[in-house]
């Protein structure tokens, strides 16, 4: 190897060993915490010490460019102090050093036009001390009061423009509260609720099951292996929360006039089954039915978690579930249902034609809506009973003993009622026609005559 390759090498190696400029720390008896603030700080890092004395802190530079050391405080970089005393390495032109750090202090590191930016804190000044913990029982609905014995002042840093920031200890708060799911309904799960720094008095809303309560932390002793714990005895709740459903039977009638996408109701008679989820401290529970969304006025009250009603009669009605505690201090109501049935129509078609054309027009059926009672009786000309209905959905396929009836007219007799009342008694034709093929094929357009029978 060439004298001008070899050097070339070393120059290459050199600086892709100082691309990047590095802070290290000596000295320190743990290790030392690096965390990275947001960019609108103006800070690339922040170091947290646990413990400061004889601790020193070293720069490797990037370029053979000065290095200059400053710091700052509150008053951020526009006011900063140049330090005198850093060390050149005599054996590593890159690297700075000063042998006692100071903390609560920011760095400036000027390596010719650029600038490094960072803040040292000393964590062993602003120790976390955990006592005990104890929650109030004091029946509130609505949150739920937490007090912890100990200590643990903020931690304060400045941003370069020297705005005072304080750095998140994320203390764990943990307890377990019921959380709705629509699928498996109310399940227990255990919270994590983090809290920036040490309070004496932490206000969460109330859990709706009871529960002990756990403070650990902080983050830096959880990173020092330091981690403190403290619990609670046990919470009661008096908290309450409900949830539920209504679902509507559906027919698939389709000679059932349906009443568009009005929500619940529609065509009687409808059948809906009211469910009730409750939380733990739910006693009393209650679905109710009104006839205005105020609930003035309460028609019917009814102590279950389900309520199955069928739906017969014209009119809108409002259905909503209420729970309470034992005491009745603490309520949660569902949301309102409104249940709204269309008044009765009923119309008697008077031709079909069995047997010609499969799935078209193939079967008698009347056209309905909102009809409770239905009795119809089919009669040949000569006024033998061919088939029964009792049922508004159901209809004659134009057979009598499984075999077509010939074409021709037949009678219908319906007595029925409506869910307003109605009543409806009705007679009528039926005209069979049967479409039969002619045997001397197409007319002039290529399609297949038929004629009726007879």
């Amino acid at each position: 190897m060439t004298r001008l390759k070899y050097i070339l090498l070393m120059s290459a190696l050199v600086a892709s060993m100082t691309t990047t400029a590095q802070i290290s720390f000596t000295g320190n008896d743990r290790e030392i915490m690096e965390i990275i603030p947001e960019a609108n700080t103006g800070l690339s890092k922040i170091y947290v010490l646990n413990g400061a004395d004889g601790v020193g802190m070293s720069y490797t530079a990037t370029t053979m460019n000065p290095v200059t050391w400053f710091t700052y405080g509150e008053q951020g970089g526009a006011v900063m102090q140049e330090i005198y005393d850093v060390i050149d390495d005599r054996d590593n032109p890159y690297l700075s050093s000063i042998a006692q750090v100071k903390t609560d202090c920011g760095y400036i590191i000027e390596e010719g036009t650029t600038r490094t930016y960072v803040w040292v804190t000393d964590y062993s000044k602003y120790p976390l001390y955990l006592s005990t913990i104890a929650a109030d029982n004091d029946g509130d609905c609505g949150t739920a009061t937490i007090h912890v014995e100990g200590s643990g002042s903020d931690i304060p840093f400045y941003t370069i423009t020297g705005v005072r920031r304080t750095l998140s200890r994320d203390l764990q708060l943990k307890y377990y509260n019921l959380v709705w799911n629509d699928t498996a309904h109310y399940q227990q799960e255990l919270v994590t609720n983090l809290q920036a720094g040490y309070k004496p008095v932490i206000v969460i809303p109330a859990p709706f099951c009871n529960t002990t309560f756990t403070l650990t932390g902080d983050r830096f002793m959880d990173f020092w292996g330091m981690t403190q714990t403290i619990e609670s005895d046990t919470y009661t709740t008096q908290a309450v929360e409900v949830h539920t459903t209504a679902v509507q039977e559906m027919r698939d009638n389709k000679n059932e006039k349906k009443s568009g996408d009005q929500g619940l109701g529609g065509s009687a008679p409808c059948h809906i089954l009211f469910t009730a989820y409750s939380t733990d401290a739910v006693v009393h529970k209650e679905w109710q039915m009104a006839t205005d969304q105020d609930f003035n006025n309460i028609l019917l009250r009814i102590n279950a978690d389900e309520v199955e009603e069928t739906f017969t009669e014209a009119g809108t009605s409002y259905w909503r579930f209420i729970g309470s505690n034992a005491d009745g201090t603490c309520e949660s109501y569902s949301e309102t249902y409104t249940v709204n049935i269309g008044e009765s129509e009923l119309v008697c078609p008077n031709v079909f034609t069995p047997g010609s054309s499969e799935g078209v027009n193939d079967v008698w059926k009347v056209s309905y809506r909102s009809i409770t009672e239905f009795h119809c009786v089919i009669f040949n000309r000569w006024g033998n009973k061919i088939i029964e209905l009792n049922d508004p959905g159901q209809g004659w396929d134009g057979t009598y003993g499984g075999k077509l009836v010939p074409a021709g007219v037949y009678y219908y007799v319906i007595n029925a009622r409506g869910s307003d009342g109605k009543q409806y008694k009705m007679d009528g034709d039926i005209n069979i026609i049967r479409y039969r093929r002619m045997s001397h094929g197409t007319d002039d357009s290529g399609s297949t005559v038929v004629e009726p029978e007879g």
